[in-house]
């Protein structure tokens, strides 16, 4: 009975798809430095590739229109003294870069005009680029590199010197600097730029408040020796975090940034690969694509309820060390394309993977192209190292899938952090949303107090939702009694033919049929008896009295039917929620339960796992 359910979701049929190798970017020279960065990143005009290149480090960028295989002398980035560790791409401006290396060095550049890997000169004459700026402050290697997503020129540098610096790119400085302790692994902001989350060495999940420059909450992440990662998951307060357990399983964690101290619902495990899982989060469709390092598939999960329901995976023999993913307005619409993927293979060439929903509608799909992030930045660097906190305007992908270009369809948008922020971060925003307010809440209580019988079948929800059975069989005839007001509607009803047949066809599926009914019959009461109310507003409950329990005591034929009818619509309206509450809390139930399960089995395991070493190191010993 369990499996007849099949939860519903736009994309449970996204598949992905590979590309030809044709089609791919061949000939490179990825770097072959251990250390445990991407290697490549993307926008939609560029590729970045960590480079092994001698005489010092280097990184490629590609066109990304410049597919098939490349010169074997192509225009590198040069400039740092030792392997670059890693890229990132300056969010509002897809020109612009900032790379990381081993020389404790973070360099500043940007893309030359009309920028291609073939330039039409004597392959002796190929100049490399240069660096535009340089920012110095690390004494030791700089592992990663990150720009803040809402605030413009807003840099992060994670380094061997157990620090994160916070650099004004425009000013070339670092402006703060965070003490972590230990080894950064990764790092990510949240949407509106004020947080930052990190996992370390010393197996910490640290949420930061960058610009008090302390940590906000501090947490046990997972128990493994092995590398960790982590990213906010877009204008959530959620976060997600990938690492191992201490039997060296692949392990996946969903954590609430106002109270980390434990994840929600526990660690997830995976599988025992030994590769690091790459997380990747989607806004648009709130999915999660998790990729192994070291092996060639990528799974993906749906986030639903504070849960992450596993979807598909994609899989391929071809084992990936590093990947990149598309932001949302580089994908191909046309083909229904929601994300799409860029791995290495054997350090030798890049493949693209689309990720598609499979629909054959040949018109844009606004149900899975939310509005998505644009070039636009919410803040400028001195706003944002002043306090501000906001989200960065959103273009409308429509405007993309109709070749019009970028349009904005809503401004900067305040996204304060109520419980981590500092006193006058939250000041700002806190009139904006106080002016609508009363807008809002003035139409609510107009209409309510017109009718009697509104509120007092209000208070009588629950004796109503225990009744719903009782209507279709209970005959009971006796006058105004308070626990049998219901059936004494039904007494006229039984009279005249005509107006006992709505009753009996108007089941629950039918209810749209019995609630046009009433309305049907606007002139048969007699005015007489409304002596209070206007007859525009509802003649059917104006002529009918109300009893103490709230229920109507219809005194003719045809008032019978109306307000017999207006009772049952006012039923339904009130029962709709209580069964569709019921609904949910039965689906959630038997998540919980197919959880429990799930997690028993995985405790069986370990034991018999743990079992069995017991009894290999005891033959040993023996």
């Amino acid at each position: 009975m369990s499996g007849r359910f099949v939860r519903s979701s736009k994309y449970r049929h996204v598949f992905g798809r590979n590309t030809r190798k044709e089609q791919c970017y061949d000939n490179l020279r990825v770097s072959a430095n251990p250390w445990d960065s991407n290697l490549v990143k993307v926008n939609p005009k560029y590729l970045s590739v960590n480079w092994a290149a001698g005489g010092g480090g280097a990184f490629a960028v590609i066109p990304l229109e410049e597919r098939g295989k490349l010169p074997e002398r192509i225009p590198l980035f040069r400039g740092h003294t030792a392997a670059v560790l890693d890229t990132d791409w300056n969010p509002f401006n897809d020109d612009l870069i900032a790379s990381g290396s081993d020389d404790g060095k973070v360099l500043l550049w940007r893309v030359p005009e009309n920028f291609t890997l073939r330039p039409d000169v004597d392959i002796d004459d190929i100049q490399d680029v240069v660096p535009v700026g340089k920012l110095s402050g690390h004494p030791k290697k700089v592992g990663h590199v990150l720009f803040n997503p809402a605030a413009e020129n807003v840099l992060s540098s994670a380094s061997g010197d157990f620090t994160v610096k916070i650099w004004d790119i425009e000013a070339g400085a670092p402006k703060l600097t965070l003490n972590v302790g230990d080894m950064v692994y990764s790092q990510s902001w949240s949407a509106n730029g004020s947080l930052l989350v990190t996992t370390s060495r010393d197996k910490k999940l640290r949420i930061w408040d960058a610009r008090q420059e302390r940590p906000a909450h501090e947490a046990q992440g997972h128990s493994g020796a092995k590398n960790s990662r982590v990213v906010w998951l877009g204008e959530r307060d959620r976060i997600a975090t990938t690492g191992f357990s201490k039997m060296s399983d692949r392990q996946l964690a969903l954590w609430d940034m106002r109270a980390p101290q434990e994840p929600i619902n526990g660690f997830k495990v995976l599988d025992s690969i030994s590769g690091v899982c790459m997380p990747f989060w989607d806004d648009g469709t709130q999915c999660l694509y998790l990729a192994g390092r070291g092996d060639g598939n990528i799974r993906y999960f749906e986030l639903e309820n504070d849960k992450f329901e596993y979807l598909a995976e994609y899989k391929s023999g071809d084992p990936q060390r590093g990947i990149a993913f598309m932001p949302k307005r580089g994908v191909n619409i046309h083909e229904n394309e929601v994300t799409r993927a860029f791995k290495t293979v054997n350090d030798t060439y890049i493949e693209p993977i689309s990720f598609i929903v499979p629909r054959r509608a040949e018109s844009f799909q606004d149900d899975i192209y939310p509005p998505t992030i644009g070039l636009t930045p919410a803040m400028s660097p001195s706003e944002w190292f002043a306090g501000k906190e906001a989200i960065p305007p959103k273009i409308s992908m429509a405007s993309l899938y109709e070749g019009e270009g970028l349009k904005e369809v809503t401004g900067v948008q305040d996204k304060p952090t109520a419980t981590l922020g500092a006193p006058a971060v939250q000041a700002q925003p806190a009139p904006k949303p106080a002016e609508p307010t009363p807008v809002t809440k003035a139409p609510e209580p107009e209409p309510t107090p017109v009718q009697k019988a509104a509120p007092s079948m209000k208070e009588q929800g629950a004796s109503m939702a225990a009744m719903v059975n009782k209507f279709a069989d209970d005959e009971e005839a006796e006058p105004v009694a308070e626990d049998s007001s219901f059936d004494e509607a039904r007494k006229p009803d039984e009279r005249p033919p005509q107006s006992a047949s709505p009753v009996k066809a108007s089941p629950w599926h039918q209810r749209e049929e019995s609630q046009s009914q009433p309305a049907s019959k606007p002139s048969t009461p007699a005015p007489a008896q409304n002596n209070d109310r206007s007859p525009a507003s509802s003649t059917p409950a104006a002529t009918t009295p109300i009893t103490s329990s709230g229920f109507a005591i219809p005194d003719s034929t045809n008032t019978a039917a109306s307000a017999l009818h207006g009772e049952i619509q006012k039923l339904t309206h009130m029962v709709g929620p209580l069964l569709s509450e019921v609904h949910e809390q039965k689906q959630h139930i038997e998540t919980l339960t197919k959880t429990i399960e799930s997690l028993e089995a995985n405790q069986e395991k370990q034991i018999q796992s743990l079992n069995e070493k017991i009894v290999a190191l005891e033959a040993r010993l023996n």
